[in-house]
């Protein structure tokens, strides 16, 4: 049951976050780089090279997508490939701003000495660059990938390693996501507290059997439900 807005998770010492949609809007990045693409193909539909990534045939990310859906319209040249690639990169991150008030709300946790690790399936390197464009990285201890872990979430083992690098136990730490499943299950299993990030749930569904402690309408209403004072 979810906890009403009152209540205070006081003794919380450790906050895990997720970072695509939790701390910056990657979806809407994402889509406008598939935008650029087609304009640069001069043919094909943004939202259908968007899909390609959702099939679940390639990673989320993988380049591989992009190659299907050159091919699919005929028009797959290396060249075109390459550039295509590049282009879709280069205004994804571009384009890949923190929400407002998630610097300020980081900082107010990291001065009440509440630890901070991100928690996120994708790539080490996507991880890192996204972090240090938007200016959030150094407010993390750790950023745990599927890399470090051995393992993609909903299955645990990113969270055990996190918890593990901030030496938090479980029932005194926090999972932050805007996935039910991916995020906020797995923050359930292990006996954390949880906040669903439903701002950045771009899926626009929910999992009846999957809920949250807390439900976020912006990242820096943490600070109220963790009892610091300062934003």
């Amino acid at each position: 049951m979810q906890a009403p807005y009152g209540t205070r998770h006081t003794a919380v010492e450790a906050v895990l976050c997720d970072m695509d949609n939790t701390l910056f809007d990657l979806i809407g990045a994402k889509r406008e780089a598939c935008r650029c693409v087609v304009d640069y193909l001069g043919t094909g539909d943004p939202e259908s090279l968007f899909s390609q990534f959702l099939r679940g045939i390639h990673g989320f990310e993988d380049h591989e997508n992009i190659r299907d859906y050159l091919e699919s319209l005929g028009v797959y040249e290396e060249r075109a490939f390459e550039v295509c690639c590049r282009t879709y990169e280069d205004v994804k991150l571009s384009l890949v701003e923190a929400y407002p008030g998630v610097e300020e709300t980081l900082r107010c946790l990291r001065d009440a000495g509440i630890a901070l690790a991100v928690v996120t399936d994708a790539e080490s390197s996507q991880a890192h660059r996204r972090l240090e464009k938007t200016g959030l990285i150094d407010y993390f201890e750790t950023v745990v990938t599927p890399e470090v872990s051995g393992r993609r979430k909903p299955e645990p083992d990113s969270l055990v390693y996190a918890l593990r690098r901030l030496d938090a136990a479980p029932a005194r730490a926090m999972m932050v996501g805007d996935s039910l499943v991916r995020d906020i299950a797995p923050g359930r299993d292990l006996g954390m507290v949880t906040a669903f990030a439903a701002y950045g749930d771009w899926r626009d569904g929910s999992v009846a059997e999957i809920t949250a402690d807390i439900v976020l309408a912006e990242f820096g209403e943490l600070t109220d439900h963790l009892g610091i004072t300062g934003r």
